[in-house]
């Protein structure tokens, strides 16, 4: 059996029903069903703003933008107890400089972390803004992760409690609820376990494992996760490590004899749609 294992996101095929007025009733599978479930206009019909990735006069902007969110997530991931001494990170692709990404200092904690401690580095390890070194496996897992994948602007690792529990059993998630659809075909698992991530090479496998996916199981090690953006990434990386406690809870439960119930193939590829866009994240 293959050390690595990619399991690619696919578009699943529907026969679209007939809509109804609004489009949409939460009953008819339609074949583009919306990411955001919501009534856009107030009762007298003005439209309301939904929140989504903003549009820059100049990438300067998008830069500093991309920056305060990252430092952002570090204090989230913090509050939620992801840290663990000088484990994990969290880097986005520069917009200026698309090979080079930003990432947290090596031993400084998520929830000090500022714009201006965030290190910016090249594809070869290089440190070219900042005065601290960066985390090597940070490096190593990043910059293959953003090489192979140009629609990846961030990436997500930390050794969470309940992921890194999840990750021993070297598996998939199982389809036992909504949020877990969130990763349906979207999700691999790299089993080649060997220490600390410090060389390329062992990056390459583990961005292989991601495939065309937004999270990959690294066992015996933790959670990774990839967005379009950082709060992208964040989000599935709260919703995966959440995941991960939902299904060790239901595990444990089922030895007591309870029956879990499977979510089918048909119904998690079209919940998946719904729930496991990017606009979602």
């Amino acid at each position: 059996m293959s050390t690595t294992e990619t399991i690619t996101q696919t578009s699943p095929t529907f026969t679209a029903e007939k809509p109804t007025v609004n489009g949409f009733n939460g009953k008819d599978k339609v074949e583009n069903p919306p990411q955001i479930q919501v009534n856009g206009r107030t009762k007298s019909g003005k439209k309301l703003n939904i929140r989504s990735y903003p549009k820059f006069d100049n990438l300067e902007d998008e830069r500093l933008y991309r920056k305060q969110h990252l430092a952002a997530a570090f204090r989230v991931f913090a509050d939620r107890g992801f840290d663990e001494g000088v484990a994990g990170h969290i880097s986005v692709r520069d917009p200026i400089l698309m090979d080079h990404f930003w990432l947290n200092p090596l031993s400084m904690h998520f929830s000090l972390i500022k714009v201006s401690d965030l290190i910016l580095c090249d594809e070869d390890g290089d440190v070219v803004e900042g005065d601290e070194p960066v985390n090597s496996a940070a490096f190593a897992i990043h910059s293959q992760i953003h090489k192979a994948r140009p629609d990846v602007h961030a990436a997500c690792h930390a050794h969470s409690v309940h992921g890194k529990a999840f990750s021993v059993f070297g598996r998939e998630l199982d389809m036992i609820t909504q949020d877990a659809c969130r990763f349906y075909k979207s999700h691999g698992v790299y089993r080649d376990f060997r220490g600390v991530v410090l060389d390329s090479e062992e990056g390459r496998r583990i961005s292989k494992a991601l495939g065309n996916g937004k999270a990959v199981i690294l066992q015996n090690h933790g959670l990774l996760t990839v967005g379009g953006s950082v709060d992208e990434a964040a989000f599935w990386f709260i919703s995966l490590e959440r995941t991960c406690q939902a299904q060790l809870l239901a595990d444990a439960a089922s030895v007591a004899g309870y029956k879990r119930i499977f979510i089918d193939d048909e119904e998690a590829a079209y919940t998946s749609l719904q729930v496991g866009g990017p606009d979602k994240g």
